[in-house]
């Protein structure tokens, strides 16, 4: 790779890195006076945040949390992540205490007090949350998929794994289930939301989290907008020369045996793109109806013939 094609490709990511902090941001701007907590160290930070009667700013608290992590991390996982971790963590906390108006001079900015804002919180506080969760869920998928972290529970996890071999799945769900939890018994306790019980917005919460780690995934996989197919046929050299020839697509021959025959032959392995699937099969069924076809979905082909994922 050229220094120019590396550069460009850092610049890119950080472009994308910093997307998705403000995103993420936006989101929890918008989560806190509705009091549904979003688990790891942004949520921690906002029971905290609740427990002092706010006097402390949830930016402030999420970057006094995760820093003490984002070095533990380093002592027990390497400095790999550190750079980008410590800018994405670093640039939510800000843009959160921004778009509260917490920035002294800056009060004026308080997103969460716009007209919009408002009449969801108090005539579609579902919908207010919907939205929170994809932003939250674009967000994070933005920073994870161009090699971010969020530090917080992220690292918490990768170390549980580390240490004790828990799945960092399981340790984050783990780790969100008791951050909501504790945040709904402050809630309940101080009274924080007479207009809604404490339950009620712990499922809220739990809504939330389900919601957002599609978008995550969907961010990070995106569409299938390939699809993988294994040929097997007497009449796999005649299959192969017509999805070359009739598709323009390249074609693999795997040896293979069939075991309930024992006949040696070769299976073909081909990608097309979804709109070519139908005339593939279609190709094979001309040639062989009796041809074993399988297929996969595939998330992304890289190679001559495809487009790159952003």
């Amino acid at each position: 790779m050229t220094k120019a094609l590396a550069k460009r490709n850092l610049t890119i990511d950080y472009f994308f890195i910093t997307l998705g902090s403000i995103l993420m941001a936006i989101s929890i701007v918008m989560l806190i006076d509705a009091k549904v907590v979003p688990g790891g160290a942004s949520g921690l930070s906002m029971a905290i945040h609740y427990l002092t009667g706010g006097t402390v700013p949830v930016g402030m608290l999420i970057w006094a949390i995760n820093v003490p992590l984002f070095f533990w991390g380093i002592k027990e996982l390497g400095k790999q992540f550190a750079f980008r971790t410590f800018y994405a963590f670093t640039l939510s906390s800000l843009a959160i205490d921004l778009f509260r108006g917490d920035f002294p001079g800056l009060s004026f900015i308080k997103i969460q007090n716009l007209n919009a804002m408002q009449d969801l919180f108090h005539h579609d506080f579902l919908f207010l949350i919907l939205i929170s969760a994809v932003l939250l869920g674009l967000g994070l998928g933005l920073i994870f998929k161009f090699q971010g972290t969020t530090a917080g529970s992220d690292i918490v996890a990768s170390i549980m794994q580390k240490k004790w071999g828990m799945k960092p799945g399981n340790a984050i769900m783990m780790i969100d289930f008791v951050v909501i939890a504790v945040a709904g018994i402050i809630i309940e306790v101080m009274n924080l939301s007479p207009e809604k019980p404490a339950l009620s917005l712990t499922l809220y919460a739990l809504f939330l989290l389900f919601i957002s780690s599609k978008i995550i995934d969907f961010v990070i996989d995106g569409f299938d907008y390939a699809r993988a197919v294994h040929i097997i046929s007497d009449k796999y050299e005649e299959i192969a020369n017509a999805i070359m020839n009739d598709m323009s697509r390249g074609a693999t021959a795997i040896k293979t045996r069939g075991i309930y025959r024992n006949i040696e032959r070769e299976m073909i392995y081909t990608v097309v793109t979804i709109k070519e699937l139908p005339a593939v099969i279609e190709v094979i069924k001309s040639v062989d109806p009796t041809a074993f076809v399988i297929i996969n979905n595939v998330h992304e082909v890289l190679g001559e013939g495809f487009r790159r994922r952003i």
